[in-house]
């Protein structure tokens, strides 16, 4: 029993360190208040539960409690649905939005971080039951990294090249570079996007990026990280000074536009480069025969 015992304590604990850690609380993500947090500690501990009990039920033998792990694991698919639930309520409210497919990737992630808390309690536990408890200082360690490294997605730094732009107008027609943006009306509002706006060009690495970057779920992510780190000086029925997302539909690359709070042109390049590559948006021609024929 007291063996038993110590599998549970130190695969328990792995599992829940590990939820600790997955649980970022960072402008992007959801939870950032004290009772989402609780929320997601608390199945992250059940998670960590059941992977610990996992490898006793299997030691002892016991495959009736592993039929139970199968099911509750099933569990944890509902708590997509709560994140999405949530965050397009959360949604209603904002001025700027993060969009269903920024919403939905969010969504995904919590839901794949509590299987891979299962993955590390029994990982830990397994080795613990085999070896020692002492070896639950390596095992466990590593099966956090390894999920760390699982759950670590690319962005888009990693796919495209971002610059900074100039604005200009030609007449009414607010410009960044060459990609045309919107009409501006008012004088006033034209030399105070002069004067305080901001433009980056994003031009991507490849076929495979600039596929990536056509799809408006990805490009409202990139609006929705830079005006939730900047801010924006945009208000209710102020479409001028918008942050907008354009194509030049020649070449594939974007022009963002944007008028902040926090003007500062290096940090929202900083910002757009950290921007996470939404699943639903990733693209990947050149990996296909045709795709591959075409690059060639």
């Amino acid at each position: 029993m007291q063996e038993y015992l110590i599998v549970l304590l130190t695969a328990t604990t792995a599992g829940f360190l590990n939820r600790i850690i997955l649980l970022r609380r960072d402008y992007r993500q959801y939870p950032t208040y004290p009772h989402g947090q609780l929320t997601h500690l608390a199945l992250g501990f059940i998670a960590a539960s059941l992977g610990a009990v996992a490898v006793v039920a299997i030691a002892k033998p016991d495959f009736v409690a592993v039929t139970f792990l199968v099911l509750a694991a099933q569990e944890f698919r509902e708590i997509r649905n709560m994140e999405r639930e949530t965050l397009g309520k959360l949604e209603e409210n904002k001025l700027i939005t993060r969009g269903t497919d920024y919403i939905e990737g969010i969504a995904r992630v919590f839901e794949a971080r509590n299987y891979m808390v299962i993955f590390t309690a029994l990982v830990t536990g397994a080795v613990v039951q085999i070896l020692s408890w002492p070896y639950a200082f390596i095992a466990g360690p590593l099966a956090i990294l390894t999920s760390l490294q699982f759950m670590s997605g690319k962005v888009i730094g990693d796919i495209a090249e971002i610059q900074a732009a100039k604005l200009s107008f030609s007449g009414s027609m607010l410009k960044v570079e060459d990609v045309f943006i919107m009409n501006v009306g008012m004088p006033k509002v034209r030399e105070k996007i002069l004067r305080e706006g901001m433009g980056v060009l994003i031009k991507p690495k490849d076929d495979n990026a600039r596929i990536t970057l056509d799809s408006p779920g990805q490009r409202q992510a990139i609006i929705h990280d830079a005006v939730a780190i900047l801010g924006t000086k945009v208000d209710i029925n102020e479409p001028d000074l918008m942050p907008i997302v354009r194509k030049q539909i020649d070449q594939g690359y974007l022009a963002l536009y944007i008028v902040a709070s926090e003007p500062d042109l290096d940090f929202l390049i900083e910002i757009i480069k950290r921007v996470p590559v939404i699943e639903s948006s990733q693209g990947a021609a050149l990996k296909a025969y045709y795709g591959r024929k075409a690059a060639d």
